[in-house]
Order: structure tokens, then C-alpha cells, then sequence
């Protein structure tokens, strides 16, 4: 069976950004709704305000695939059910709460290194918003909008 939008939302939430305390997963569900919500661009062309589209697009959270450069991928939605805060930050975001300095940020990642990329993805559609724990967080730039 399935899981529902909610149940899902807490699983991507908990696998994205678990380790984050509560600050760096509210920033997580903040870009996951800003993506379901914003109205031009490849998100609102491609996932048409559907959070599930939103999560389950292809390529864009490795919690999402089984399989990372052929390898197993151990940490996924799958393999990693979500507790009660979670569910709890999965609620706030989708009661319409978001993280104030997090605006509209439509991108984050983790470069594994002490500093953020000043633009993400590589081609530019994104600029550096913040940083929060090991994540950097991305407003759309002009170039989204053609995307």
C-alpha cells in the first residue's frame, strides 16, 4: 500500500534532513513546500502544486532511490520510518508555517565541505540564501524562471 502525503512527506523529512534538529528540518519542509507551491518554473510546470510530484521527481532527492551510482542505497524513505517529530514538522509545513529566513528558497544540499557553493544547482538558477547545520539553502534566480 502506498503511504500517504503525509506519511511520506515525514519519511523525506526524516531522511533528508534527521540529523539536522528541528531548525534544519523545518528548513527541508520549508524548500519541499515552496517547490509544490511556486508558480513558474520547472516545479510548477512538472509537479502542477502536487506534493507528491514534488517528492517523488525523478533526480532530485537521493532519499528517493534505491540505488546511488549503482550501489544500494541504505538511507531512503523506505528504510528509515519517521517518529512523532516528524510527523509533527511534516503538520507545520503543511498547515502552511515556514522557516522565515529560508523565503523562498526552492533548493538545499549538502556539499560535504566547510563552505556553500555561491550558486546551486551548477547552472545557476540558484543563489546562496544560507546555510543551517551541513545544508545550503538556494533562492531562484532570473534563470529559474526559464527553466
Amino acid at each position: 500500500m502506498p503511504f500517504s502525503d503525509r506519511e511520506l512527506f515525514a519519511r523525506i523529512i526524516k531522511c533528508e534532513a534527521g540529523g539536522e534538529g528541528d531548525t534544519g528540518m523545518k528548513a527541508v519542509a520549508t524548500v519541499i513546500m515552496n517547490r509544490a507551491q511556486v508558480g513558474y518554473g520547472e516545479y510548477r510546470r512538472v509537479n502542477q502544486g502536487d506534493l507528491r510530484r514534488v517528492i517523488t521527481q525523478e533526480g532530485q532527492f537521493d532519499c528517493m532511490r534505491g540505488t546511488i551510482r549503482g550501489a544500494p542505497n541504505p538511507q531512503n524513505v523506505w528504510a528509515t520510518p519517521p517518529e512523532a517529530v516528524h510527523y509533527q514538522i511534516a503538520d507545520w509545513a503543511l498547515a502552511g508555517n515556514k522557516l522565515w529566513n529560508i523565503g523562498q528558497c526552492l533548493w538545499y544540499m549538502n556539499p560535504f565541505v566547510p563552505t556553500c557553493p555561491p550558486t546551486f544547482p551548477y547552472n545557476g538558477s540558484g543563489t546562496l540564501n544560507s546555510r543551517i547545520r551541513k545544508h545550503c539553502f538556494y533562492d531562484p534566480t532570473a534563470l529559474y524562471a526559464e527553466t
